[in-house]
């Protein structure tokens, strides 16, 4: 009779990760995406979609030609035909009205992309997949594929030549290998404390990246927050790229699921941890530097409420002055590629969308006065 007495404390059914994650979005991005919510929603829980970062180090001539063969098109290129148009367009508007004001008509006229960035999408509706990357005749990798929203922090933050540029949180290296791409760093620290992402992060380098260009590279696993007292002030070009509640991922997959029971400390310190990695961002910057704050994540609470807390904090506590640059020509330059959210009130905002299935990925530029 009591050989089959059920253990309740071993057989009660475990909420999944993923379904925890839903229902805290459900309950919090409602209010704050409104009606957007269903739609960004859907996007989440369907296949994410791709570009492809062409390696500018591999020997692949002939893969821009296979991939527009394809229908794919360099989001990046198109944007920066789109901001010179404008730039002329404005120019012959200011000539024809003897304006002599100079790049106040437009922030685009001071919006710089940098065009050795290409990167390949199918066009808005397009679910085609990009076949997976190819060795080159030198054994380099010819494309890498990403979220192709991940490029816009990257994009944001401007690279001039021989910057001294830190990626505070490197792993596992998509945006690493595109401030590489640029060509225009002088040097590059790659920073992450997880020591088995940063192998993930060698990895990668070693797969794209020519060694003479490696060797302008070096590979950290400090505490990001510790930065400052290791480099204080050195950089010219600063990308902190946090640990956030990574928001596809939480809701599609039990794996690493930040929503699982176990975690919810550690998620609820997110926004602290943030706001640290973000303060010790800005105090390795230069004066006059720049800092561009990621997320990927939609949550107000990890986006524009750190970036405000962390300008109160350097005025507060390290009297730095931080001015939060206007990122708005953003969202004009790449509207026909991703979804943009028009009501951030710092920074901007990729919405996961059914036909651009990218994001979300949260970016925001600060300059240290």
């Amino acid at each position: 009779r009591h050989r089959h007495k059920e253990k309740w404390a071993a057989t009660a059914p475990r909420i999944p990760s993923t379904r925890l994650a839903l229902h805290h979005f459900d309950t919090n991005y409602s209010l704050h995406l409104g009606a957007l919510w269903p739609s960004v929603r859907a996007g989440l829980l369907c296949e994410q979609k791709y570009g492809a970062l062409l390696n500018n180090f591999a020997a692949a001539d002939h893969v821009p030609e296979e991939l527009e063969l394809l229908n794919a098109t360099d989001f990046v290129s198109e944007a920066s035909q789109k901001a010179q148009q404008w730039q002329q367009g404005a120019a012959a508007g200011e000539a024809a009205r003897g304006s002599q004001e100079g790049s106040e008509a437009s922030p685009l006229l001071s919006a710089s992309i940098s065009s050795k960035i290409k990167c390949y999408t199918f066009p808005r509706g397009d679910i085609m997949r990009f076949r997976p990357a190819r060795l080159d005749a030198l054994g380099l990798l010819d494309y890498y594929l990403m979220d192709a929203a991940s490029l816009l922090p990257v994009l944001a933050l401007n690279v001039q030549p021989d910057d001294f540029v830190l990626d505070l949180c490197a792993a596992p290296g998509g945006k690493t290998l595109a401030l590489l791409q640029t060509g225009f760093c002088g040097h590059l620290a790659a920073n992450d404390v997880s020591v088995s992402r940063t192998k993930r992060l060698y990895q990668i380098l070693h797969s794209y990246v020519p060694r003479e260009v490696r060797d302008t590279v070096s590979v950290t696993s400090y505490d990001g927050r510790d930065w400052d007292q290791v480099k204080g002030g050195t950089f010219h070009k600063v990308l902190v790229d946090v640990p956030c509640t990574t928001d596809r991922h939480s809701a599609m997959e039990e794996d690493n699921n930040i929503f699982h029971k176990r975690r919810t400390k550690e998620r609820q310190m997110l926004p602290m941890l943030q706001l640290e990695l973000l303060m010790a961002g800005i105090l390795a910057a230069k004066p006059g530097g720049e800092v561009v704050y990621s997320t990927c994540s939609l949550s107000p609470l990890q986006n524009e409420c750190v970036v405000e807390r962390a300008l109160e904090v350097a005025e507060a506590q390290f009297n730095i002055s931080v001015h939060v640059e206007d990122l708005s020509h953003f969202r004009t330059l790449f509207q026909d590629t991703f979804s943009f959210f028009s009501d951030c009130r710092l920074g901007e905002l990729v919405l996961p969308h059914l036909t651009a299935n990218f994001g979300p990925m949260y970016f925001c530029k600060l300059r240290r006065m």
